[in-house]
C-alpha cells in the first residue's frame, strides 16, 4: 500500500497543479480544503477531497488518525499582500496560527516530511532587487511576516522532532496548465498576466501600471515570472530530495531573470492579437522596483530543471486558460 500524501489547499491555483502532478506520478493524495478560494473541479484525477477548516483541530485530528500521513504539502493560506495590510489578523490567523495547528498534528502523528508554500515577500525590498536564500529577511507587510513566522516554526519543529522540511519561496507565479485543464480562477485576482488577459478578452475595462518612474530600463517594475507547471514540479523535486534523505532546507523558486510590467503587457497584446487600455498610476506603497530570484540552490540540491522558462509560453498558456474560462 503506497503512502498517502496530505495536500492542504489542494483545490487552489498552485495546490491543484501540484496535486495533478503528484497523481500523474502515481502518488496517492488526499486534499484538505475549505473551498473559500479553491474549486472542487480543479481535482482532475479523482483525488479524495475532504472539505474542512485548518482551524478545526478536532477535524484535523480525525483526518490524521484516519490516514496516518507521512508527508504533508501545505498551501492553504491567504495570499493578497495589500489586503494583509488592512486585515493583518486575518493573515496571522489563516497563515501563522493555522500552520501552528497543522504542525501540532504533524508532531503528534509522526509526519516525516513537510513541504511549505512560502513566498519572496519574506525578503521585503532586497538590495539591488535580487534575493537569494541568505538575503536579509525584512518583510514589509503582514502577509510576508505571517509566512516568515511559519518558516521559523518549521525550523524549530524540525530541530526538535523527526520531521524534515523544505520551504519553497515563490516569486511571481503565472500561466496555467498547458492543456487548459486548470489555472488561476479567483474572481478578483490581482496577478498581472491574468488581469491583462481578462482585459484582452473584454472582461476588464483597463489594466493599471502602478509606477512608471522606477529606476528600471522602462520605468516599470520588474518581476521574476515563473510558470505554474515549473513551480509545481519544484515541489515534486523537493519531495524526492527529502525522501532520498535530504536535510531540511529553504529554497527560492524562480528563473533568475525578470520582465517589466510594460514587457508583460506587450507580450499579452501580441499573444492575444488584441489591444486594450492601459492606465498609468502612482506607485503602490512597498512595491520594490525589481524582485528577481537567485535560484541555483534548488537546482543543485534537487536537480530541478524548469521546462517553461519563457514569457511568451507563460502568457500563451494563461491566454488559453482565460479564453476557455470566458467561454464557460
Amino acid at each position: 500500500m503506497s503512502e498517502t500524501i496530505l495536500v492542504t489547499g489542494g483545490c487552489g491555483y498552485i495546490g491543484s497543479h501540484v496535486v495533478r502532478q503528484l497523481s500523474e506520478a502515481g502518488r496517492t493524495v488526499v486534499v484538505y480544503d475549505n473551498l473559500s478560494t479553491g474549486f472542487r473541479e480543479a481535482l482532475t484525477h479523482g483525488e479524495e477531497l475532504i472539505e474542512g477548516e485548518l482551524a478545526d483541530r478536532e477535524g484535523l485530528d480525525e483526518l490524521f488518525q484516519r490516514f496516518r500521513f507521512s508527508t504533508v504539502l501545505h498551501f492553504a493560506a491567504a495570499i493578497i499582500a495589500p489586503e494583509s495590510v488592512s486585515k493583518p489578523l486575518k493573515y496571522y490567523g489563516n497563515n501563522t496560527r493555522n500552520t501552528l495547528g497543522l504542525l501540532e498534528m504533524c508532531v503528534k502523528y509522526g509526519v516525516k516530511r513537510f513541504i511549505f508554500s512560502s513566498t519572496a515577500a519574506v525578503y521585503g525590498i532586497p538590495d539591488g532587487g535580487v534575493a537569494w536564500e541568505e538575503s536579509s529577511l525584512v518583510p514589509i507587510n503582514p502577509y510576508g511576516t505571517s509566512k516568515l513566522m511559519s518558516e521559523w516554526m518549521l525550523r524549530d519543529v524540525a530541530s526538535a522532532h523527526v520531521m524534515k522540511y523544505a520551504a519553497l519561496r515563490y516569486f511571481n507565479v503565472a500561466g496555467a496548465d498547458p492543456q487548459a485543464r486548470m489555472g488561476q480562477r479567483t474572481p478578483e485576482a490581482t496577478h498581472l498576466i491574468k488581469v491583462a488577459c481578462q482585459a484582452a478578452l473584454g472582461l476588464r475595462e483597463q489594466v493599471s501600471i502602478y509606477g512608471t518612474d522606477y529606476p528600471t530600463p522602462d520605468g516599470t517594475g520588474i518581476r521574476d515570472y515563473i510558470h505554474i507547471e515549473d513551480l509545481a514540479s519544484a515541489h515534486l523535486s523537493a519531495l524526492a530530495y527529502l525522501e532520498n534523505g535530504g536535510e531540511s532546507t529553504t529554497m527560492n523558486v524562480g528563473y533568475g531573470h525578470g520582465s517589466s510590467v510594460r514587457e508583460v503587457l506587450e507580450v499579452v497584446k501580441v499573444v492575444s492579437g488584441t489591444d486594450f487600455k492601459v492606465v498609468e498610476e502612482e506607485r503602490r506603497p512597498g512595491d520594490p522596483a525589481s524582485l528577481v530570484a537567485v535560484a541555483e540552490k534548488i537546482k543543485s540540491l534537487t536537480g530541478w530543471q524548469p521546462r517553461y522558462n519563457n514569457l511568451e509560453t507563460i502568457v500563451a498558456d494563461a491566454w488559453r486558460w482565460e479564453s476557455r474560462l470566458a467561454e464557460k
